[in-house]
């Protein structure tokens, strides 16, 4: 009799086994269908956004990628951008992207080769904050220009103001045609053999043309205005108007003949 009882309570204890392991497969099935199809889906949002990040991992802005609301933005709400740089060396450094206040409060400052990204214009605002400076040491006081932004920016207001006056051009055009005119195209380095250093001839960086050519424009400006005791403006405007003409009294035009011809006795 005890035999028989185990015998019929087998089959009882068994049958709900049975049932948990098929609910667990059809689960199973369930949960791989609601992948493959989540699967199928994914690629589609995928393709959609890519195009987004490509477009936001371009290291320069490009014209296409300007909102319209930007492109017709003025400097100052006066001048436009739309110049043409002539330089094919110097044409992806000299950032022209379209804004209103040239400031970005300093972001890319950290980043190395990341100031091609500024503005040309900030650029040579940076520049003004210290123009007494000179190598290593201040060869003279640069009076009230280390002071507030607003400062630098109303020197180039005026400055422009100028240019146009007398040209009847774009000021940034102006700028860029001087600084064109005043970046060089050879620099001196030097190698050392058997402890003794030598200087070599090489051929400069787009990015170090653009620096000595604002450098020794604004620079230009500064010496004039202590010498002649007029506004940084006046000063900046007419070596702007000079360097752009070529002409040869220009500090940056000097400046770029001398480091030139020291490049040229050095090869």
């Amino acid at each position: 009799m005890a035999e028989s009882e185990k015998q019929e309570k087998m089959p009882q204890t068994e049958t709900p086994k049975v049932e948990k392991e098929e609910k667990t497969k059809a689960r199973k099935k369930k949960s791989k269908t609601e992948v493959e199809v989540d699967k199928t889906k994914a690629p589609d949002v995928k393709a959609e956004k890519t195009p987004e990040k490509v477009e936001k991992a371009g290291e320069k802005e490009t014209k296409a990628s300007i909102p319209d609301y930007r492109k017709n933005l003025k400097l100052f709400g006066r001048w436009s951008f739309d110049v043409e740089v002539k330089d094919p060396g110097l044409k992806p450094y000299i950032n022209l992207t379209p804004v209103y206040t040239p400031y970005t409060a300093g972001r890319t400052i950290k980043k190395q080769f990341w100031k091609s990204k500024k503005n040309i214009v900030e650029r040579l605002v940076g520049k003004l904050m210290v123009p007494g400076h000179k190598g290593k040491k201040h060869y003279w006081s640069s009076k009230r220009l280390p002071g507030m932004l607003p400062t630098q920016w109303n020197i180039v207001l005026k400055a422009f103001e100028i240019v146009e006056r007398k040209t009847n051009k774009n000021p940034i055009e102006v700028l860029v045609r001087a600084i064109e005119a005043s970046a060089p195209c050879e620099g001196i380095t030097t190698i050392e053999y058997g402890g003794v250093r030598y200087p070599k001839a090489a051929d400069m960086a787009p990015q170090r043309r653009i620096d000595l050519a604002l450098r020794w424009i604004v620079q230009g400006a500064f010496l004039a205005s202590r010498k002649n005791k007029s506004h940084m403006a006046e000063a900046l405007a007419e070596e702007l108007i000079a360097t752009a003409a070529h002409d040869p009294k220009a500090n940056g035009l000097a400046k770029k003949a001398e480091l030139e011809r020291q490049a040229a006795g050095s090869r």
